[in-house]
């Protein structure tokens, strides 16, 4: 489909116009069907019949998992194919704890940094259905499971996963003999004598109580993080049983990562530990999928431990022995090796690491961020340049991966806009969603299977909700994509512009949102221009009607503000436990779709009659 400036928008695909055309199919590694879209007003569509298509191609999830803790909680349900997932990151540290789905470890004050997961390609699961050192993971479990507010929009997002990864895990104890802190004990037997998923007014007073003790666990977690020093810290089974319960209710899988400086002698993994946390966790039979370190290209900094690609295999190797010690996690998925950024030395790490023991595990993740939080600026989150940046890391990658293991999935483990915590009154604004929503169209498009977003909820300024519990710009975006943007990815160009400055993307319609149907497409477009653009749709697809679902921000802070509008209506929730109707806003036909300067938005063409989407 090609837009013009009037952007005329050319969608080439899989239409039963009667155009004339070559049918093809194009394949790509983890994409299913191209539908391209090419030519201006007039041009011919190529008609691309998913009939042609090899079946058994991968089929690129749009937008599929939200959330995501760093040191992931399963959630119990299986998930749909074909429909948009959450998960959850979070780093976890008792003592500062970072949770987030595939994130950076970014500590919350012992507690969980909830994070959006994507899965932007090729989906086959089934829909589900402090307190000083040791007290912070537990008191963050707590709190995250005892808010309702939290848990509402936690819900909206789901079904994902739920990380319980990142930097922290790697200096994370299990001690099941270990007591737990009053709040969590308090917490754990009001839960017990409820139903398991049920309302949770009870826990008012615990909330409260950590509520006000968020503030200075906050910084504290932040300080360890500038500091770069790092201190063993313990995990109980009640912040296991706390974690899983939330994840459960939540509607996620939960991924665990594994402690990996655990050394005999420096050099081979010390397994004894795992052992003892799978030993308790297969005797309440949670179902968890596993990691093993967090990006292990900075074990040296981190820790003085310097563990090369190839033993780093052989650990993995050892866990999947392990694992399969359990009837349980006889067949669990084991991701990894989380590595960061692809430069050279990681680069070199990732190939070795593959060569060694990519065979046992089942998709391979690394994480990426866009710019340093502490120097980054408004310029940055609006740069063509460095919105590209990412697909070049991404195809570093992909090669890698198709030289060593060509078979496996790819996942982006951990990412967000800055690392560092994110910007400062950048991260948590409108501007940030500039990053995101580019990060999810491009992940898609190239063959990346699942996104996992720092952060939902924890320390720092890229949380998708705040201290607060107020969801911010990038939830509200997250929210949308996952209701509107479905699994398989459609090829779009431009005509007459600047295709860096006005980025757009094409999917098939989720095929859960009620409102639409089969063979229906959605459009989702940044305006990087510092003047408003309009799109034209070709001339095969002008008759149709459009849905609009345009984002803007909100208040005189403009794209610094962390207030956003949905066709002109501001997004809040309207009570603790029931989020707004996200409504549409209807183009009749031949109508252009506008696009203010700086802005982004999502447009269903409905009754497009897309053949790869029926």
């Amino acid at each position: 489909m090609i837009l013009s400036h009037t952007y005329s928008v050319a969608a080439a695909g899989s239409f039963p116009t009667g155009l004339p055309g070559k049918a093809s199919c194009r394949q790509r590694r983890s994409f299913g069907t191209d539908w391209t879209l090419r030519g201006a007003p007039g041009a011919q569509a190529q008609s691309r019949p998913e009939s042609f298509c090899n079946s058994n191609s991968k089929l690129p999830a749009s937008v599929i998992r939200t959330y995501t803790c760093s040191n992931s909680v399963a959630g119990r349900g299986r998930f749909q194919p074909d429909t948009a997932v959450c998960c959850w990151d979070s780093g976890s540290r008792s003592g500062g704890g970072s949770w987030g789905a595939g994130l950076t470890s970014q500590p919350w004050s012992g507690s969980v940094q909830p994070v959006a997961i994507f899965q932007p390609a090729g989906c086959t699961r089934k829909r589900p259905r402090p307190l000083g050192q040791a007290g912070m993971l537990e008191e963050a479990a707590a709190r995250v499971q005892s808010n309702s507010k939290l848990r509402a929009l936690a819900m909206a997002l789901s079904p994902g996963f739920l990380r319980f990864g990142g930097t922290e895990t790697d200096f994370l104890i299990f001690d099941p003999n270990k007591d737990s802190t009053s709040e969590e004990k308090i917490l754990w037997e009001l839960q017990a004598q409820q139903e398991a998923c049920g309302s949770k007014p009870a826990f008012a007073a615990v909330e409260k109580l950590l509520l006000a003790q968020w503030p200075s666990q906050e910084k504290l977690i932040l300080a360890e993080q500038n500091r770069k020093k790092h201190k063993n810290t313990t995990i109980t089974r009640n912040t296991l049983d706390i974690l899983y319960s939330f994840a459960n209710c939540s509607g996620f899988h939960l991924i665990f990562g594994l402690n990996a400086l655990l050394r005999k002698g420096g050099l081979q993994w010390d397994s004894s530990n795992a052992q003892e946390l799978l030993d308790y966790c297969a005797s309440q039979r949670y179902n968890i999928s596993w990691e093993l370190g967090n990006e292990p290209n900075s074990f040296r900094k981190k820790s003085g431990i310097h563990i090369d690609g190839f033993q780093l295999g052989q650990d993995f190797i050892h866990l999947r022995q392990l694992l399969n010690n359990y009837a349980l996690y006889q067949h669990a998925k084991l991701y990894g090796p989380d590595v960061g950024q692809p430069r050279k030395h990681t680069q070199r790490l990732l190939r070795s690491f593959l060569k060694s023991g990519g065979k046992v595990i089942d998709s391979v993740t690394w994480h990426h961020y866009y710019v340093n939080g502490r120097s980054a600026t408004r310029g940055d989150f609006l740069s063509p340049e460095v919105l590209d940046s990412f697909a070049a890391a991404i195809y570093e990658v992909l090669e890698i991966v198709g030289g060593t293991v060509p078979d496996k999935k790819v996942w982006l483990g951990e990412t967000s806009s800055a690392y560092g915590g994110g910007a400062p009154r950048l991260s948590n604004t409108y501007v940030a969603g500039f990053m995101w929503l580019d990060k999810l169209g491009l992940s898609a498009r190239q063959g990346i299977d699942v996104v996992m977003r720092q952060v939902f909820f924890g320390a720092g300024t890229y949380h998708l909700v705040d201290a607060n519990f107020e969801p911010l710009p990038d939830y509200w975006l997250s929210l949308l994509y996952k209701k509107l943007v479905g699994t398989k990815v459609l090829q779009v160009g431009l005509a007459g512009a600047d295709k860096r400055k006005l980025r757009v993307y094409l999917h098939c319609t989720n095929s859960l949102n009620p409102k639409y149907r089969e063979g229906d497409v959605t459009l989702f477009a940044l305006n990087l221009y510092n003047v408003t653009q309009h799109l034209e749709l070709p001339n095969y697809l002008s008759s149709k009607h459009v849905d609009q679902y345009l984002l803007l921000p909100h208040g005189k802070e403009n794209i610094l503000s962390r207030s956003i509008e949905l066709n002109g209506h501001v997004l809040r929730m309207l009570d603790d436990e029931t989020l707004p109707e996200l409504m549409e806003k209807p183009l009749g036909p031949g109508t252009l779709l506008g696009l203010p300067a700086f802005s982004y938005g999502f447009y269903v063409i409905k009754n497009a009659k897309a053949i790869a989407c029926i």
